[in-house]
């Protein structure tokens, strides 16, 4: 991939910050008002249903890069888009059951970020070496954490720990899809995952959000029906989903998953900033300077680096 070709892909993947950080703020008001589950569920299957007429237009002006003819390749179609959607069932519900617990909008992307340094060190398992760069960024990544997360003591949060749950999740689905992409659809792929991850969300909301403990399907029903849960709902499943995780797929196909990992690191950002103009969240000056150093840290483990190799 050229310079050019490889500045593109990055632009797309800033673009996807862009989405997912905003939708930080959604996941918090979407998920208080349906349950975790049940907001995951509805938005995902709108994310796929968002797709349907995207695949057909591109399949109508003849642009699908490696679309599906044969029986073979529609088999691993599906055994890619199944793979990716249950890294990203239980990423996503994992991240908004740590929201839902009361993770505020900035602290869970600066957490949720953290993905971006467990993606190479992941790698070592795929036989991809790790340099020097990577383990200063933990370093610095864990000392961030400290300062964002624990109040003097060296315990975290059950929020904490899932949303730290969710980001080796997220990792996975990285490290899975750059597996998948060069040889399937991209959006084929990302309609496939959001139809798994919908699915098995909305399997479990039948026994967590719509059970007796949580008021039963009468009170799930009434909770439904109110433009406090559908508002955040239909961005998460139009924006979030249909748009910005396929912006994540046709933006990293090509690019080394770090480089890639790298790119998607503004999303923290991004969330911190919308958690502060649209829900008034504000972050101490110690959770701030936990913040800027896992930025830091972000950053450093992501600098070209001779010794990772793909």
């Amino acid at each position: 991939m050229n310079t050019a070709s490889k500045t593109r892909h990055v632009f797309i993947l800033f673009l996807a910050d862009i989405v997912w950080g905003i939708a930080f703020v959604a996941q918090s008001k979407g998920g208080d008002a349906v349950g975790a589950f049940s907001f995951n569920g509805i938005r995902f299957l709108i994310g796929a249903l968002c797709l349907l007429p995207v695949i057909k237009i591109l399949d109508k002006k003849e642009l699908t890069v490696n679309r599906p003819e044969s029986k073979k390749q529609k088999k691993e179609l599906w055994i890619a888009g199944s793979c990716c959607g249950i890294a990203l069932f239980f990423a996503s519900n994992l991240q908004q059951l740590g929201i839902s617990m009361g993770a505020e909008s900035g602290k869970a992307g600066f957490l949720t970020a953290t993905y971006i340094l467990m993606v190479p060190i992941l790698g070592i398992f795929l036989k991809r070496k790790c340099g020097v760069k990577i383990w200063i960024g933990v370093f610095i990544a864990l000392i961030g954490m400290y300062f964002l997360c624990m109040n003097g003591t060296f315990s975290l949060s059950g929020s904490d720990l899932l949303l730290l749950a969710g980001a080796l999740c997220f990792a996975i689905q990285i490290l899975v899809i750059d597996h998948f992409v060069s040889h399937v659809d991209a959006v084929r792929l990302s309609c496939i995952e959001f139809f798994v991850t919908g699915l098995g969300s909305c399997i479990v909301m039948i026994f967590t959000d719509m059970g007796p403990s949580a008021g039963g399907l009468a009170q799930w029903a009434q909770s439904l029906c109110t433009w406090d849960a559908w508002i955040p709902i239909l961005y998460a499943g139009i924006f979030s989903s249909g748009v910005g995780y396929t912006l994540q797929i046709v933006g990293q196909k090509g690019l080394n998953p770090a480089v890639a990992s790298v790119a998607m690191s503004l999303e923290s950002v991004v969330s911190v900033i919308a958690g502060w103009i649209l829900l008034g969240q504000m972050l101490g000056g110690r959770e701030i300077f936990g913040c800027v150093l896992m930025f830091i840290a972000i950053i450093i483990a992501q600098l070209p680096d001779r010794e990772y190799t793909k």
